[in-house]
């Protein structure tokens, strides 16, 4: 597998095949090269990509694996016909059109996720919420934290800000987060700007031994690194958690997703439904 090569085509961005071919492939050990080429949209685009294919199987003696998304025929059929010496799994042709049979109705075949992304409502609630996240990164802003959806809390270097910004640019949700400081041990209790928003907090810890990692890349033999301070850290963060009945989990072994997953399940599942 670490001598295959693995292509994902597409008339769009090339996230949607990336995204559902990885989840595949993390079903095998190993892990083969990923060439993305986004934006595919004519045969003369197509016949290069199918070139640079053939090459790879040439120079690997081994069919690379395609996933594509390509909409137009004339696209599409340079990649899947028999010149092409890939195994190409066909992301439409798989899903799409056995869809199309069982609704009774021909699918738009739009090409990307948005026709117009700024008519798209989804889309700007996304701009907004990351817009929102950035704002309110590690405590920076206290305003308007009643429109907020989730509040992240925990000490530094938990992972409260790439959980926030995936939550926005994922999920559309705005997320807060704020940093648990030693003076907020030293009070026994919440920051001051959380109190009224209990409800919507939720907590990440992590593992001391791999926290000082962490921080000792960013501030080497610093107090802030030490591993004696990153224990006290955390067990005051997840004794305040557990006092004031806020849920948290630790980000220690769990990839964001896990994490994002996890808190949309406990605060806003509604968002799970759409």
């Amino acid at each position: 597998m670490t001598e295959r090569t693995v292509f994902f085509v597409s008339d769009g961005t090339g996230i949607t095949a990336e995204t559902f071919g990885n989840s595949i492939l993390n079903q095998f050990p190993a892990k083969p090269r990923h060439v993305r080429r986004p934006f595919i949209d004519t045969p003369e685009k197509a016949g290069t990509v199918m070139e640079e294919i053939n090459a790879t199987a040439e120079r690997e003696g081994k069919r690379p694996i395609v996933f594509i998304t390509l909409v137009n025929d004339d696209v599409r059929s340079m990649i899947t016909g028999p010149q092409c010496k890939g195994l190409v799994l066909d992301m439409f042709r798989t899903f799409v059109e056995p869809l199309e049979a069982e609704f009774g109705v021909k699918s738009n075949h739009r090409v990307g996720r948005f026709s117009d992304a700024s008519a798209s409502r989804e889309y700007n609630e996304r701009i907004e919420a990351i817009n929102f996240s950035l704002a309110h990164d590690d405590g920076q802003s206290a305003r308007n934290l009643d429109v907020a959806d989730v509040i992240l809390l925990g000490v530094s270097r938990s992972g409260k800000t790439p959980t926030s910004l995936y939550l926005a640019m994922q999920h559309g949700i705005k997320a807060a987060n704020y940093p648990l400081i030693p003076e907020d041990f030293d009070r026994g209790r919440l920051p001051t700007p959380l109190a009224p928003y209990k409800r919507k907090c939720f907590g990440l810890t992590i593992d001391p031994e791999r926290l000082a990692q962490i921080r000792n890349e960013r501030r080497p033999d610093s107090k802030y690194a030490s591993l004696l301070n990153c224990r006290y850290e955390v067990n005051e963060a997840e004794s305040m958690m557990r006092r004031e009945g806020i849920s948290w989990l630790s980000s220690t072994h769990k990839s964001i997703e896990e994490i994002a997953t996890t808190i949309l399940r406990d605060l806003r599942p509604d968002r799970l439904i759409y």
